[in-house]
């Protein structure tokens, strides 16, 4: 019921010009309130805690569909960011929200100082769920200004704020906000491949090239089908993310993400590809998937931050642990 209802508010509300707006670094205010009001920043929590007690599986179709729309605001983060605060028991976010780390912030006579690099729309942010170490803060918009604009593939805002607050909310970290990030990016790439897909097979049955459909061609059958096995991946890896995160392992996480992130590159490529020059363009509306999908990939921790940590793991655990730890997972 509630992806219906996703659904059918954006259909509504997100047209070519709320897009078009995004990508001038306009914040929707408009579109957020309707986003409010439907409770989607608190989806992801219990019915005792305010939100819509959602199974895995409802979470992981809501998410997944905020990537097939392109949805340009922060709603995964924020709803991220909810259940992060609410498992600490920090309050919630009274609007949009982020998620972040950054270990090298200095904590001096209850002062939180230090600079967060690219956090999404982290001007238009009611507050920010920050990790240093293993403790999390809840910082009001108050505390921070903006250091350095800065934007994502997309042309989504990614600015650099300059934390200083006095420290009133914190609590010991339930997870790593990257981690919770990371999950959430695995769905939205999942769900921006599907979309892609859905565009790249109408595309190439309809596109005509030496008298038949481009789709007739065997080396772009081919391509199609790499094409939705990058999906499957993305979405196997995605439900391995939140499955991981929901037991508190870090390297379900990892490996889940990880696998997500590299499905967000090649499939953005063959689609890129089988749509030709047009792919490229504003006009076409593959760019709001391909360009998500090369932004995504490369948030909270990137693959080379989750790379390095299951890397870690497995020399660790030597020849005799690293079957077991793969089977774990």
């Amino acid at each position: 019921m509630l992806a219906e209802m996703i659904q059918r508010l954006f259909e509504r509300s997100l047209d070519g010009a709320a897009q078009a707006q995004a990508r001038d670094g306009g914040w929707n205010a408009a579109l957020w309130v309707e986003i409010a009001e439907m409770g989607l920043p608190l989806a992801l929590l219990s019915e005792e805690q305010g939100g819509f007690g959602l199974s895995m599986a409802e979470q992981s179709e809501a998410l997944t569909l905020l990537g097939k729309l392109a949805v340009p605001l922060p709603v995964a983060e924020t709803m991220g960011a909810n259940r992060l605060l609410a498992k600490a028991g920090l309050p919630l976010a009274d609007g949009p929200a982020g998620l972040a780390r950054a270990d090298h912030l200095t904590l001096e006579n209850g002062i939180l100082t230090g600079r967060v690099e690219r956090v999404a729309w982290g001007e238009n942010l009611d507050c920010l769920a920050l990790a240093v170490g293993d403790t999390l803060y809840r910082v009001p918009r108050g505390g921070w200004s903006l250091a350095e604009p800065g934007f994502a593939v997309n042309f989504h805002p990614r600015p650099a704020l300059q934390i200083r607050w006095e420290v009133d909310a914190q609590a010991p970290a339930p997870h790593c906000p990257l981690a919770e990030g990371a999950t959430l990016r695995a769905h939205q790439i999942a769900g921006a491949i599907e979309a892609a897909l859905d565009m790249t097979l109408d595309h190439t049955a309809t596109r005509v090239q030496f008298g038949k459909p481009l789709q007739k061609n065997q080396v772009v059958q081919h391509e199609l089908a790499k094409l939705a096995g990058e999906l499957a991946c993305a979405t196997a890896a995605a439900g391995l993310a939140a499955e991981a995160l929901e037991r508190g392992d870090a390297l379900g996480v990892a490996a889940g993400s990880l696998r997500a992130r590299e499905a967000a590159g090649t499939a953005a490529g063959i689609a890129t590809q089988m749509h030709g020059a047009i792919g490229f363009t504003r006009e076409h509306d593959l760019h709001l998937f391909t360009t998500s999908l090369w932004a995504w990939r490369d948030e909270f921790g990137g693959q080379v931050f989750w790379a390095k940590l299951l890397g870690k793991a497995a020399m660790e655990a030597g020849g005799d642990g690293y079957w077991p730890m793969v089977t774990a997972l």
